[in-house]
């Protein structure tokens, strides 16, 4: 068992592994809304529309959390507000917002010198440089996205499920999904340094659509898309650190290779367990084609395999 502690003897990869469970949690809770609202092409725009932000923090010396933070929710609040005048829809307003912000972004940074290995950290993510103030700020701003969503928990059902019935209801629509888009901004900031810009969407939509596979209990799809998140990342930095793989490309290929296992073999609604299920229970096609045949009368009888 030496092989599971050794990694947890590098502070580093202590640091690592706690930021990865974090964002696995985040992650994984914001995921189940952003999954049931539909908003999945939302996520990654804007985790690509950040990109000034990190990159303006980061010429300035400054938290590369808290440039992405600024931006994050600056472009959150652009969106609504240039789709709420009705001209623009919001899927347009995304697809302008997304594409500006991350050529804005790489046209900053090609001025520097280290432009390709900048480049490459920011996209790929960083995890292992993941510092004691950064794990603070992420536990921070997780708190804050994980309390909000408890608290307004809700408004943020019945505004995914049936808007209509919220604004019956008096739930001021507009407003809860300017409070879910900053939401969805907060807890792509805290993803971004362990696996990057490119592979965020992964973890925000992956752990959600895993667990809802699994159930239809909302409650139980949060709890099971928030451990599916944190066991993958420790999963996928245990494979990274022996293999030698970039962290956050295995994190989130361990985190799709448990949504293919679920996807073909969760109990009744695997494309495999469900074909599995549906021969056994209408029997054979080729013993029914022979009704003479004693197996085929006995589960007739009630006492072998049922028929249909």
């Amino acid at each position: 068992m030496s092989w599971l502690v050794e990694p947890w003897q590098h502070a580093f990869m202590q640091h690592a592994f706690g930021a990865i469970i974090l964002v696995g949690v985040i992650s994984g809770v914001a995921g189940v809304f952003v999954t049931l609202r539909g908003l999945a092409f939302f996520g990654d725009a804007l985790a690509h529309a950040v990109f000034p932000g990190i990159v303006i923090a980061h010429l300035l010396g400054g938290s590369v959390l808290i440039g992405a933070l600024v931006a994050a929710i600056v472009v959150a609040f652009g969106v609504g507000a240039i789709s709420q005048s009705g001209r623009v829809s919001n899927d347009t307003a995304i697809g302008i917002l997304f594409a500006g912000g991350f050529a804005f972004g790489v046209a900053l940074l090609s001025s520097e010198r280290s432009y390709t290995r900048d480049l490459t950290a920011f996209l790929l993510g960083s995890i292992l440089g993941v510092t004691r103030q950064d794990l603070a700020m992420t536990a921070g701003i997780g708190a804050v996205v994980l309390l909000t969503i408890l608290w307004f928990r809700r408004e943020l059902v019945v505004v995914a499920f049936d808007r209509t019935l919220a604004q019956a209801n008096g739930i001021n629509v507009w407003l809860f999904d300017q409070l879910f888009l900053v939401l969805l901004a907060l807890a792509i900031v805290v993803s971004l340094q362990t696996v990057g810009n490119v592979l965020v969407l992964a973890m925000l939509v992956t752990p959600a659509a895993t667990a809802r596979l699994l159930t239809e209990r909302l409650r139980t799809m949060v709890v099971l898309s928030a451990l599916i998140g944190a066991v993958c990342g420790v999963a996928g930095l245990y494979v990274s650190f022996y293999r030698g793989v970039a962290s956050g490309a295995s994190v989130v290929l361990v985190t799709v290779g448990v949504f293919g296992i679920v996807y073909l073999f969760a109990p009744g609604t695997g494309v495999i367990t469900a074909r599995v299920a549906r021969r056994v229970h209408y029997g054979h096609p080729e013993r029914d084609a022979f009704p003479d045949q004693p197996e085929t009368n006995a589960a007739r009888r009630g006492t072998g395999r049922p028929s249909m």
